[in-house]
């Protein structure tokens, strides 16, 4: 979700940053299919709309009403869907689109192909999907996480790296990194160094106490074995945004990223288990059929249709009840609610096998009932040593630069009235830094001045514009490898500026911390590396 942007006080010096402009379009212009229209799927069709020069052409979707609300919004209006615009599964979209080539080669008259897929299906299908692509050699961008095992990453990685002149661009769904207001901090950061070498930083996602409960209690990422770790499913572009703004290269002479030594990591699911349950809540398993249900501040009613949430619950009321859009515009907003509220108050019982049960969504479930079991608050820490390297003509202190011990925090917890607005305190050796969505604050230690920032946030942009950037920055480097000649090694490192190691490095670093807080242990997480990625990205086993 997009933060609340505030406004600057008056008489506040501030520098501000214009809206990205919307690169132009081609004779050709880059031509999109997007897989799966859920929530992301929905996100990066507004962005491909608003802000790309490429045009979405064909989406695949396996739940009917999705699929014709999705096309009716963005490919084919009042009229019915063609050839080529719609399918049901990404199986049938290979075969169609391989078949497609063998009549062009033929001479006959088809459809144009598409250029790049954006993958926005659930995390655990997001393996099977990009490799089962990999024939059709199509430029791809999967939504994060990249997979929810390492080797599954691994598996995508050497999928996606193919030999020279067979290469292809690949995007990560990591969109903190294409924000103005993270992009104006990393350059502050990294490239300006306005307050020196970097010390420390504390970084934190505040999930939202309701977001958690519709997602992670409730919802699609509630359980490990269904979907990933919380770490992984929420805060995994956590993770890759301090790996970006600490480690990752800068325009300039190269050396190696100075990448953590150590990582530790605590957390666990504290709070919605049975245990926490209200004694006057009984043996009730959904929340509109519950007599604790009017004092309970997790009760779906009040969460989905309640005034507390000042209107914000539109977008997550659409994913409980897809056509609740259509309902009401064709019968009015008493029966979306009346829909709704019937859709809140499907339940179960002892006779429905656990199962059937563990297949769907219960939007109305008890969050005490429920079969969830990832955690709601993990602290992850990173830690670097020194490290100097020297170029032929820098000194010992400049071979240090970037290059010096410090740490990193994150935290990612559920209780917090905040939905998804992270902040960010960076300690340096001159100054400190406050970042939290809507500013920057820049405090200069030898002079007590404080200087503020306030990049473009726009109203209603996915995370902070993040997905209109990154859809943006992919979509021009699609065009530019088409239509302009450029190679696809530059043009993922100018345009998409996010190499395939670069992905997986970020995922490892989160594997890396489930495994030190499973084990409560520090990992050595240059050992750990080498010996569980380093060597199999190389072509090792």
């Amino acid at each position: 979700m997009a933060p609340h942007a505030t406004s600057p006080p008056p008489n506040e010096p501030i520098t501000r940053l214009p809206p990205p402009p919307r690169p132009p379009f081609s004779p050709s212009p880059p031509r999109l299919l997007i897989i799966g229209a859920g929530n992301r799927g929905h996100a990066y069709a507004s962005a491909i709309s608003t802000s790309t020069n490429g045009v979405l052409v064909s989406v695949i979707e396996p739940i009917p009403t999705k699929l014709s609300l999705f096309g009716r919004k963005f490919i084919w209006g009042k009229r019915e869907p063609v050839d080529g615009e719609s399918f049901r599964d990404w199986k049938d979209f290979v075969s169609w689109e391989l078949e497609r080539r063998e009549r062009e080669k033929r001479g006959e008259d088809v459809v144009k192909g598409v250029d790049a897929v954006f993958v926005c299906v659930q995390d655990r299908m997001h393996k099977d999907v990009v490799l089962g692509l990999a024939p059709l050699k199509l430029h791809v961008l999967c939504e994060k996480p990249l997979a929810t095992s390492l080797d599954d990453c691994v598996e995508i990685y050497k999928a996606v790296c193919g030999t020279e002149g067979d290469k292809r661009l690949f995007g990560i769904g990591h969109v903190l990194r294409y924000s103005p207001h993270n992009v104006l901090l990393r350059k502050l950061v990294r490239e300006d160094r306005v307050i020196g070498d970097v010390m420390a930083v504390n970084h934190t996602e505040p999930v939202g106490w309701w977001h958690f409960t519709h997602s992670y209690v409730r919802g699609n990422w509630r359980k490990e074995s269904t979907s990933a770790p919380s770490l992984l499913a929420k805060s995994c572009h956590d993770i890759d945004i301090l790996l970006w703004l600490l480690c990752s290269p800068i325009p300039g002479p190269t050396k190696p990223p100075h990448l953590p030594t150590t990582i530790s990591s605590s957390g666990s699911l504290q709070y919605f288990t049975k245990h926490r349950k209200p004694t006057l809540a009984g043996p009730a398993t959904n929340c509109l059929s519950c007599p604790a249900e009017p004092g309970c501040q997790f009760s779906a009613k009040r969460i989905y249709m309640g005034p507390q949430m000042q209107g914000r619950q539109a977008h997550f009321v659409s994913i409980v009840l897809p056509k609740i859009e259509d309902i009401v515009s064709s019968s009015g907003h008493a029966a979306g609610d009346e829909a709704l509220l019937a859709k809140l108050s499907e339940d179960y019982d002892s006779s429905l096998p656990e199962s059937e049960i563990e297949k769907r969504n219960w939007f109305g479930r008890c969050v005490f009932e429920s079969d969830n079991n990832v955690c709601d608050n993990q602290t992850v820490t990173l830690s670097w040593e020194n490290d100097p390297i020297a170029l032929d003509i820098e000194t010992p202190l400049q071979a240090l630069e970037g290059r010096g011990a410090k740490t990193a925090t994150l935290h990612m917890v559920a209780f917090s009235q905040k939905i998804c607005q992270r902040f960010t305190h960076i300690y340096g050796e001159y100054g400190e830094i406050f970042a939290d969505g809507d500013k920057i604050e820049i405090t200069d230690f030898k002079t007590g001045e404080k200087t503020v920032h306030w990049p473009y946030v726009p109203e209603g942009g996915g995370h902070g514009d993040g997905d209109e950037g990154l859809a943006r920055q992919f979509v021009l480097a699609v065009d530019r490898v088409k239509n302009w000649g450029e190679g696809v090694e530059s043009a993922q490192e100018v345009y998409v500026g996010c190499s395939v190691e670069e992905m997986v490095r970020s995922h490892a670093v989160v594997f890396a911390a489930e495994e030190a807080r499973r084990g409560r242990r520090v990992v050595d997480f240059g050992g750990w590396w080498e010996r569980e990625v380093g060597g199999r990205l190389k072509g090792g086993v």
